[in-house]
């Protein structure tokens, strides 16, 4: 029998509802950590298919999965983004949620890919007292040259019909959605986007992980992550492979992440 099971609800922070759901084992011990999904720049819930359902029956562990205000099925984008906006979704948006659902100390892996990940540094060096572990996948700590050129035959498929499926994901946002994340890694205010100093006080163990064909950065990504944060860390640079490790290598990522998490789990 499969010990987990997905509840759907949404939680109101002050004017925006954010979608979430919740996988829940049978199997976690009292007092363990609970994993925290946070999705791509383009991401939502579904977009992750079943890694963190996987993830979550390897780790035996409870988690959560959610959508950003602008994303699936949460509140639409009310205001135009400005460089500050993964600030705004690190220290803002996830702090209000994390209290509301859980409103007693609770501890958390966080799992984030792309924006996502850098959401998770951001966060875990902000909240230490908050994370337990953080797994980064394909996160951006600087605004790279490769960023930006990669962006650019992106924006050529969306507007040629060949992302369309992100219809299916955001419906009548995703337009809106997609030139707020594209504009803004291309605007000349974004050029020189750098989180390498705060993510300083990061103390908490870390994996980062990347595909060695990673469309949007190169593995200075990963060295910086390594560099700048105080928590062992570990970088795995995947071999064939792009920007989604966790459905282009599926099993591999999650052995990946459960061997490190074995690993880290009896250094503290």
């Amino acid at each position: 029998m499969n010990p987990f099971f997905y509840a759907m609800p949404f939680v109101q922070l002050n004017k925006i509802r954010l979608h979430y759901e919740e996988i829940t084992s049978t199997q976690t011990r009292k007092n363990s950590p609970v994993v925290v999904f946070l999705h791509e720049a383009l991401g939502s819930i579904p977009q992750w298919k079943d890694f963190p359902r996987l993830l979550c029956e390897e780790l035996q562990l409870n988690g959560i999965i959610y959508e950003r205000q602008g994303y699936g099925k949460s509140s639409a984008l009310k205001s135009n983004r400005k460089a500050n906006y993964l600030h705004k979704y690190a220290l803002e948006e996830l702090p209000q949620l994390i209290d509301a659902i859980y409103p007693f100390d609770q501890q958390f892996i966080l799992v984030g890919h792309s924006d996502g990940g850098t959401i998770a540094l951001l966060y875990a060096a902000h909240y230490p007292e908050k994370v337990r572990a953080l797994v980064t996948i394909a996160a951006h700590v600087i605004n790279e040259p490769e960023t930006i050129a990669g962006i650019t035959p992106t924006i050529f498929a969306f507007e040629n019909g060949k992302l369309d499926k992100l219809f299916n994901y955001h419906g009548v946002k995703t337009n809106k959605l997609f030139y707020a994340w594209a504009n803004t890694w291309l605007s000349q205010e974004f050029l020189n986007w750098n989180i390498c100093l705060e993510i300083e006080k990061l103390e908490c163990p870390s994996l980062i992980l990347q595909g060695e064909k990673e469309q949007y950065g190169t593995y200075k990504q990963l060295d910086l992550i390594k560099k700048n944060t105080r928590g062992n860390s570990e970088t795995i640079f995947i071999s064939n492979c792009g920007h989604h490790p966790h459905l282009e290598k599926n099993l591999e990522t999650i052995e990946m992440i459960k061997q490190w998490h074995i690993k880290t789990s009896k250094r503290s």
